[in-house]
């Protein structure tokens, strides 16, 4: 893509293991003159654009001097990447449980145990840790620190030093023991192992790791399942012939047919035929739009009612379906990147650490109490620095969390989207599907209710129409018998009509009647008149030559939400109505829920810009939608919460699946994230918190295997603990 003499490229970037790596290479690139990079940690791709002057290969270059990898993207690198991962941690599970089972338990100890715990531990904290030494080595480089740096640090000391007591030390005599003695006494540690530190610290955090990553490889699918809306094939009408085609093979300027019921394959102008054209996807109304020749339509919407003749005029990248996939990926690219507490927690924490290591080592050397026991104490403070919980913290809380959630009809989908659920302050909430059911139903009847509306139902039936369907619907359900029509006829985009019963009957539009002579009288021209005011559509009906009855349907207000936008505001959310819509309609259903803040007639770009118009103003933005036209918002939003009886593109778009169609789900999900973001925190603070407090004893020389492993095990267990009280989280749907 060019613009003057800009050009951009989106690259594949490899190697990054959090939010602070992806800052990195995006501070990186920024420095190049003239370059302006976005760098996106989810979805693992940096979108450039850069000058004439430079070339991809030196951006390429830019990144691999950041420590990185860099490439066009591979649509399969995530789901080799994940699988690389689980790959490690079964096999880092299967051999590091024995050696912390032989650590822990005296009686199992065999003779020459401590070597068999360094044959399997061998393989866990090189190969298996190899995620977390490859970035701490980056991080070295560029005199940074993160969670790797402290993870890889642990692992290398507790496995040196475990060395150096197996082939120098006493550790590896025949029949030596790990005993349960809590001993505080200083001594040399050439007798200490800490393999199952090394072993369990990182098959726990590789487990976090690729739950993690699990949960990431998801953030593309968003556009493809947009793309995935368009047609296959096409009915393609070359010199009076049809033949149907793979959609490739489509040029601008063909013609092609569209039956009722299939998608329009690209963006066109109708060239003959008439019929409703189902465009929810792309305003988010239920209403159909009744289109003729010389009506434009849009590719991946569906025709609902007669055939058409269509004339292709844009295709490919080129197609309004395309741009919305766009405007999805672009809010992708700009979302804000959380970095994760556990980094910035380590960027502190591990200076500090190495330079109370560095600082017990001077002391003791100072002291005189000799090198070797001057490295057993600087060395112990490096292993109980790495904290095993800090792996557990965020994906058990996660996990139980998630779990929670699904039993509620809530899917979360990562950790990045739980600090945007208590920073938000205004709700965007698409009206369509979402505050109201999405669908047409009969809302009033004016006139003899029974007989208008059996007899417009049998002229009906025959019509494939969505008024018509909710008008067949609503007798069905409140008369006992719909009579047959014969002589039926339908005038497309103005009304139907038939005999029944020995009666013309017609349903329609006013001027539908009128054209057969038929008068729509005054009281039912108001009744019409305020229908439509309010966005609600009027099919008046008449038979025997007089005006008998107008039938309203409309789409209609979901009855919990009501309570769900006051509890919304209760959250200390401001909501705000959005909607393709017409004003009329739109501030009817505001003021049915309690919503005074409306905008309406937007189109899906719209939706966007009036998010980030909203994010202008200092809001943190969430938005809850269930169509296609919603995903670019949803994934523009701070937090996106996607209705589950919505499209798959809002679905994927979301950070938040809402299982349920009912808005209550939002304020549920709302909650519970908050208050899982707060045990995440809590569990933070606790897995570092035991293993601060035993640096000081560390740092005296005091530490021993045994109180290594304690802390280890007493920090998991409390993390655990603390995050299945998750389960306790309780709806108010």
């Amino acid at each position: 893509m060019t613009a003057g003499t800009s050009q951009r490229v989106e690259l594949a970037i490899g190697g990054m293991t959090c939010a602070s790596c992806a800052a990195r290479v995006e501070r990186k690139l920024n420095k190049v003159d003239g370059v302006s990079a976005t760098v996106n940690y989810a979805t693992e791709k940096a979108q450039v654009d850069f000058p004439a002057a430079l070339s991809v290969d030196d951006l390429v270059g830019v990144v691999e001097s950041a420590g990185y990898t860099a490439q066009p993207p591979k649509p399969e690198a995530s789901e080799d990447s994940t699988e690389s991962l689980r790959q490690r941690l079964l096999v880092s599970a299967v051999l590091a449980v024995p050696v912390i089972v032989l650590a822990m338990v005296p009686a199992w100890q065999f003779t020459y145990w401590q070597w068999v715990s360094l044959a399997l531990a061998a393989p866990v904290v090189t190969w298996g840790a190899w995620p977390f030494h490859r970035p701490a080595w980056t991080n070295f480089r560029h005199g940074a620190a993160t969670m790797d740096t402290l993870i890889s640090l642990g692992v290398v000391a507790a496995t040196l030093w475990s060395l150096y007591a197996l082939l120098f030390g006493t550790a590896g005599v025949p029949g030596m023991r790990h005993g349960f003695a809590l001993t505080m006494e200083r001594g040399s540690g050439a007798g200490n192992l800490y393999l199952e530190v090394a072993a369990g610290v990182t098959t726990f955090l590789l487990a976090g790791r690729y739950f993690e990553a699990r949960s990431k490889r998801r953030s593309g699918a968003a556009l493809r399942a947009l793309l995935e809306l368009g047609a296959k094939d096409v009915a393609l009408l070359r010199d009076g012939v049809e033949s149907r085609v793979p959609i490739g093979e489509l040029k601008v300027g063909d013609e092609f047919v569209v039956r009722p019921g299939e998608r329009m394959a690209t963006d066109g102008v109708v060239t003959d035929g008439g019929s409703a054209v189902d465009l929810s996807m792309l305003t988010g109304e239920a209403v159909p739009v009744e289109v003729a020749p010389g009506d434009n339509v849009v590719g991946g919407t569906v025709n609902a009612g007669g055939r058409l003749l269509v004339r292709a005029t844009r295709i490919g990248s080129g197609t309004q379906l395309a741009q919305m996939a766009r405007l999805v990926e672009d809010a992708q690219n700009g979302k804000a990147r959380v970095q994760r507490l556990a980094d910035r927690v380590s960027a502190v924490f591990v200076p500090v650490v190495i330079a109370l290591a560095v600082g017990t080592l001077g002391f003791w050397l100072g002291a005189g109490s000799g090198a070797d026991a001057a490295f057993t104490a600087a060395v112990a403070v490096l292993i109980i620095a790495c904290p095993c919980a800090l792996g557990l913290a965020t994906p058990t809380a996660l996990l139980v969390g998630t779990g929670r959630g699904a039993q509620l009809g809530i899917l979360i989908k990562g950790p990045e989207v739980l600090e945007s659920t208590r920073q938000a302050d205004t709700v965007v909430l698409d009206k369509t599907g979402t505050v109201t059911a999405g669908k047409m139903s009969v809302t009033d009847v004016q006139g003899e209710e029974a007989e208008v509306l059996r007899l417009a139902a049998a002229v009906e039936h025959a019509s494939e129409h969505p008024i018509a369907r909710a008008i067949v619907t609503a007798a069905e359900e409140r008369v006992d018998e719909v009579p047959p029509v014969g002589g039926f006829r339908n005038v497309e985009g103005l009304g139907v009509l038939g005999e029944v019963e020995g009666k013309t009957v017609l349903a329609g539009r006013s001027a539908f009647l009128e054209q057969h002579g038929i008068t729509v009288g005054d009281t039912f021209s108001q009744v019409k008149t305020a229908a439509e005011d309010r966005g609600a559509t009027a099919v008046v009906v008449a038979w025997e030559g007089e005006t008998r009855g107008v039938i309203v349907v409309a789409d209609t207000v979901k009855p919990t939400s009501a309570k769900a936008v006051a509890e919304l505001k209760a959250l200390g959310l401001r909501p705000v109505l959005l909607t393709g819509d017409n004003a009329g309609s739109a501030r009817a259903v505001a003021a049915e829920v309690g919503i005074d803040e409306v905008v309406v007639e937007v189109l899906p770009a719209g939706k966007v810009d009036v998010v980030k118009r909203l994010q202008a103003e200092g809001r943190v933005v969430a938005m809850v939608g269930d169509g296609v036209n919603d995903a670019a918002a949803l994934a523009q939003a701070d937090l996106g919460l996607s209705m589950g009886t919505g499209t798959d593109a809002a679905i994927e778009a979301g950070d938040l699946t809402l299982v349920r169609g009912d808005l209550r789900a939002a304020v549920d999900a709302i909650r519970l994230s908050r208050r899982t973001l707060g045990t995440i925190k809590g569990n933070l603070f606790w897995a570092f918190a035991y293993n601060v407090a035993a640096l000081p004893l560390a740092a005296l020389g005091l530490l021993n295997p045994m109180i290594a492993g304690a802390a280890m095990a007493f920090s998991s267990v409390f993390v655990v603990t603390n995050s299945l009280r998750l389960r306790r989280f309780r709806g108010v749907a």
